[in-house]
């Protein structure tokens, strides 16, 4: 089978597509044809080996054995363990697997739930890693009540446009800090406000949010602080944007270590998300895709020959929503 592979770090140019052995599912996992997956910045890191932490995984100078991206997916279960309960041959899924971006992949049965009947196979693929990490950081970080008042710094990107659907499916008045050209649609999806950072700066506005999602990091804690109510909680997203750093785990974790001190002295607090991918979540986010609340959006779609093109576009930190690797089985 084919499947996206890079056996140094560095820039796109690094991955290739070669030809793996189809992976044997073991008692607990599904063997799953894919037929799309996305690209995330956690594949950005594990690609270039930054920050270098990541290379205490995989390899520090070069990987350890040829290394396989991909994690988000959506296709067809092709075969099942013989302690897999939920899931059968021939249902459509999606959810997570190491090395996605591939004709096949194996993948936990808890990290999997059926595909939403009504999503296309690239819709879906979109969704595990961004919503969850969206959902945890409203839900779980932030509190989420209806009423309250919530900005998504960030709001265009892929955990940023289900964050603000997210936000408004809890009730909340949402505002979205994008950029000029992303205005109208950040307010299609729901955002009741949006304000532009080509033109404002949503830390000097005056208003005052009940949560404020970071997906950005452009902005110190005591900038993210002022614009807090007094009982405010400000949520990082551990697993940050592209085009800000190279450390976009490390920075999150730095800023979170010191609001951890200064929180001691304030009743605002600080806190990090990065997604704990589980089956009751994506179920979660199933039924508020099936109710209308949610619906992924796309930026452009390539297909496996062309990951090397989604990995610089994903680069680049400008994608309205998500980047979808389409996959093709012309002889399977």
């Amino acid at each position: 089978m084919k499947a996206a592979v890079y056996t140094r770090y560095g820039p796109p140019d690094v991955v290739r597509i070669t030809e793996v052995e189809r992976p044997v599912p073991n008692d607990n996992e599904v063997l799953i044809k894919v037929r799309a997956a996305s690209v995330n910045p956690l594949d950005w890191h594990f690609m270039r080996g930054v920050p270098y932490m990541v290379r205490t995984m995989t390899g520090l100078r070069k990987p350890k054995v040829a290394a396989r991206l991909g994690v988000d997916l959506a296709g067809q279960v092709e075969a099942v363990g013989s302690n897999v309960k939920q899931f059968q041959p021939g249902d459509e899924v999606s959810g997570t697997g190491k090395g996605a971006l591939a004709e096949y992949v194996c993948a936990s049965e808890n990290k999997l739930a059926l595909k939403p009947a009504s999503l296309t196979f690239e819709q879906a693929a979109a969704v595990p890693v961004a919503a969850i990490t969206a959902l945890q950081a409203l839900r779980d970080k932030g509190g989420i009540q209806p009423g309250q008042k919530v900005l998504i710094n960030g709001a265009a990107g892929g955990v940023g446009t289900f964050a603000v659907q997210i936000a408004k499916s809890f009730g909340a008045d949402v505002t979205g800090v994008c950029s000029t050209r992303n205005l109208d649609m950040v307010r299609s999806i729901g955002a009741d406000h949006v304000v532009d950072y080509t033109r404002e700066d949503f830390t000097r506005s005056g208003q005052r949010y009940d949560v404020l999602l970071d997906n950005v990091g452009n902005r110190s804690l005591r900038e993210c602080r002022r614009v807090l109510v007094a009982k405010g909680i400000l949520v990082l997203n551990g697993g940050g944007s592209l085009g800000e750093s190279e450390g976009h785990w490390i920075g999150p974790l730095a800023r979170s270590m010191a609001a951890l001190v200064s929180s001691l002295f304030v009743s605002q607090k600080v806190v990090m998300v990065l997604a704990s991918i589980n089956h009751g979540d994506l179920v979660v986010l199933k039924e508020l895709m099936e109710a209308k609340k949610v619906t992924p959006v796309i930026d452009r779609c390539y297909t496996l020959a062309d990951v090397a093109a989604a990995m610089r576009h994903l680069e680049e930190g400008h994608a309205r929503g998500k980047v979808i690797v389409t996959v093709e089985h012309c002889n399977n």
